[in-house]
């Protein structure tokens, strides 16, 4: 699902990027495609270290970097960021990415599993916040008028009858985007995030139980109002943009893509 073909442009040259969950799914279909556009170097930033290399491997260790980061451990974010910079003199995007869902994706504000909400807050809320606070801080400290995209999901511009930990963490990250993009706009650090519908990725296959990529793929065509199957090349496609100068007065955005689920 995440092989890309190379891009005619160019539009990220010379640009280094951090990408945090980035050794599958939506994260290593972007880290490709933010190379396939020019960018000198990606950081692929997870904890699964096997995954990871693997992904570095087939890029080519010229431009990409493998670091394991756990983004509920701020020094370990922190130490991402310092890494990076050291490697490769500067940051200019952060894709903070990283994300977990529970399996029992059925549960309800009244069967909530306290422990679990807990785990889920510290990935995709207080993960995100961390992100986003040590790339402004080397960014601003560069004096690089950089881009951070956070992943929220549709599922933040709407209410759902189950999965209460889950959307709760993921309207958090619109909150943290939209405040932090005015925060930062005068050191012209833009800030937004991508929400996408559901993609086959492994995370929500495991979540959907599901085996097979082509039955995900008939679960995920339900989800869309679009013809076809929405995929990782496309948020992929949204966050390349986001990252590049074709969005330079874009910041404070939740960009949905999602075949139409929300509308």
């Amino acid at each position: 699902m995440t092989n890309l073909p190379p891009t005619a442009n160019n539009k990220l040259h010379g640009k280094v990027a951090i990408v945090t969950g980035g050794a599958s799914g939506i994260g290593e279909a972007t880290a490709r495609h933010i190379i396939n556009d020019g960018a000198r170097a990606v950081v692929i930033a997870d904890v699964q270290d096997e995954k990871g290399q693997s992904v570095v491997a087939s890029i080519g260790s010229d431009r990409c970097t493998y670091i394991h980061c756990d983004v509920t451990d701020e020094n370990q974010v922190k130490s991402l960021v310092k890494s990076t910079v050291s490697i490769y003199g500067r940051l200019d995007i952060m894709f903070s990415n990283a994300g977990i869902a529970t399996v029992t994706r059925n549960q309800t504000v009244l069967d909530l599993d306290l422990s679990e909400f807990d785990k889920v807050i510290a990935v995709n809320t207080r993960g995100m916040a961390a992100c986003v606070k040590h790339a402004a801080r080397a960014m601003k400290e560069g004096g690089v008028r950089g881009s951070i995209i956070c992943t929220a999901s549709a599922l933040a511009s709407r209410g759902y009858k189950t999965w209460t930990d889950y959307v709760m963490s993921k309207h958090a990250v619109i909150g943290l985007v939209r405040s932090a993009s005015l925060q930062l706009a005068g050191d012209g650090i833009r800030v937004n995030c991508v929400s996408p519908g559901l993609v086959g990725t492994p995370l929500t296959m495991r979540v959907w139980e599901v085996k097979e990529e082509e039955e995900m793929e008939k679960v995920v065509e339900k989800f869309s109002s679009l013809r076809g199957v929405l995929g990782e090349k496309h948020v992929a496609d949204a966050v390349s943009f986001l990252a590049s100068e074709e969005s330079e007065f874009v910041t404070g955005l939740d960009l949905v893509v999602d075949g139409g689920f929300i509308a």
